[in-house]
């Protein structure tokens, strides 16, 4: 199982939205609107790194009101 931080910056007056329809999409444990240079903070999991790019790309990042996303892969040292 792989998990990530997705921090997400969205359109202006749209963080609250984009955290609402993100949290639903399969695979999210959880998406919070936050302040600071980020507007979304969500945490994602997949079995794999590339279940988990696919997700971003085909589902995260198709929401509307998004401008810009970085994942963070959790790695445990």
């Amino acid at each position: 199982m792989v998990q990530a931080y997705i921090l997400i910056q969205t359109e202006v007056g749209k963080a609250s939205a984009v955290a609402e329809v993100i949290a639903k999409i399969p695979g999210v444990i959880q998406a919070e609107d936050v302040t600071g240079p980020y507007d979304v903070i969500v945490r994602a999991q997949a079995d794999t790194v590339d279940e988990l790019g696919r997700m971003v790309v085909a589902k995260v990042q198709q929401v509307d009101g998004i401008t810009r996303t970085l994942t963070c892969p959790v790695v445990h040292l």
